[in-house]
């Protein structure tokens, strides 16, 4: 099974630091309206990716036990740190080394491993203490201290290069522009299920104008934003049990049946199965 957490990050405007480590079968990654700054462990060095807005699911890559770290930026934050308009990473995975100077994904890249070799010293010197306990306590207490050890030595690794990956997206947006203020509106329209129309006259824009304006910061125009926004709404609401009919009433959906299409087609799985986590 795999493991997944995550918390605010410092950069604000709904970001967030996760980590998750991959269990067995396919590792679902759901469209959020998202991008997200990653380390991977799946290589033998690691390496840093930057995954684009999705428009349906994907599959996480790396075999059982592969660990990952990333901070993902808030709709339409992503273009400020990492350069490009989100349209041009939609529904891909590429190297960060593709988008940032050579040299500064290196120094990045060095800090962060240096992060977790000094996670991983500190892990070698609680692995010698319990051995040295093992000869006044049974085996299975050394057994339940190594596990334990060995979860908050990979918390702290994780933690340690989460706040690398801020730091870094910090001083990029130290020097970018400041936010589109159409942005919030838009989000916040879509939210409520405002049709594009009714967001583009009320901040000022025509519609194509406003189509242009939401590829450049979320990766699509503002009706699949929408979708995405409300997929994820419903998600939330039948994770806490709430019947699949309230679901769709509360999200926005015409019915059950439609809410039952949506998640199929942007996630490739019926609900269900996504809900009992099979589906990754």
């Amino acid at each position: 099974m795999s493991e997944y957490r995550e918390r605010r990050a410092l950069i604000g405007r709904g970001a967030a630091v996760w980590a998750r480590t991959a269990g067995t079968g396919p590792q679902r990654v759901l469209p959020d309206g998202c991008t997200d700054l990653i380390w991977s462990e799946a290589g033998p060095d690691g390496e840093l990716l930057v995954a684009g807005p999705d428009t349906c699911a994907r599959l996480a890559p790396g075999p059982p036990g592969t660990r990952a770290v990333g901070l993902r930026f808030a709709p339409g934050q992503g273009p400020a740190v990492l350069g490009v308009p989100a349209h041009e990473l939609r529904d891909q995975l590429v190297p960060l080394a593709a988008l940032w100077p050579g040299a500064e994904v290196r120094r990045l890249t060095e800090r962060i491993a240096d992060a977790g070799r000094i996670v991983d010293a500190g892990r070698i010197a609680d692995a010698g203490r319990i051995a040295d306990a093992g000869r006044i306590v049974d085996a299975g207490r050394i057994v339940d201290a190594q596990r334990t050890a060995d979860a908050e030595r990979t918390a702290a690794r994780q933690a340690a290069q989460g706040r690398l990956l801020e730091d870094a997206a910090l001083g990029r947006l130290r020097t970018a522009e400041p936010p589109d203020p159409v942005l919030a509106a838009v989000v916040a329209g879509v939210s409520r299920g405002t049709g594009v129309a009714r967001i583009a006259a009320a901040v000022g824009l025509g519609e194509r104008q406003l189509h242009r304006r939401s590829l450049a910061a979320f990766g699509y125009g503002p009706k699949t934003l929408g979708r995405v926004l409300r997929l994820n709404r419903a998600l939330d609401l039948a994770r806490t049990g709430v019947p699949y009919a309230a679901v769709a009433a509360t999200a926005g959906y015409a019915d059950q049946a439609h809410l039952a299409r949506e998640v199929r087609t942007l996630t490739g799985v019926p609900l269900g199965r996504l809900l009992q986590g099979s589906g990754g």
